[in-house]
């Protein structure tokens, strides 16, 4: 069975848009990379673990922030081209983005050096509009925004 993640798509209203908060995955692979490569945050479901809580706790990860007081919205699930599911939920709210904390992660870096380096999951987030979040997500993530309530 493919792994399933669980996010939260936080957004916000500005003036006469909608804006969302996205995150850029940190580590070498994805250091050149902006277009497309944006995500909201999320992470892996815990066997056993409700998918709300999982992507309250992911988001706590991946940027420091509790996820802010409000209702979540149900936004259903997406597949990557990994095979990967992706359940997300929308919660209106606002956090710096400038202020983000993320976990960290280690992996062999460079490649066939024999050195371990620490990265960030997260190495950065902002706000976008709707539109041009279109731009900056992952293309299958991008179907969240649709889902969005207004």
């Amino acid at each position: 069975m493919p792994e399933l993640s669980a996010g939260i798509l936080l957004y916000r209203k500005a003036s006469d848009d909608i804006e969302v908060l996205l995150v850029h995955p940190g580590g070498p692979f994805f250091a050149r990379k902006d277009d497309g490569a944006w995500s909201i945050p999320k992470g892996l479901v815990d066997p056993g673990e409700k998918l709300l809580d999982a992507a309250r706790r992911e988001f706590s990860e991946e940027t420091g922030h509790h996820v802010p007081d409000g209702d979540a919205v149900d936004l259903g699930e997406v597949r990557l081209k990994s095979g990967k599911r992706v359940h997300a939920f929308a919660v209106e709210g606002e956090v710096d983005a400038d202020a983000i904390v993320s976990n960290t992660f280690e992996m062999a870096w460079p490649p066939k050096s024999g050195r371990t380096q620490s990265f960030p999951e997260v190495d950065r987030a902002a706000w976008f509009t709707v539109e041009h979040a279109r731009t900056k997500l992952n293309a299958a993530q991008s179907e969240f925004l649709e889902r969005l309530p207004q």
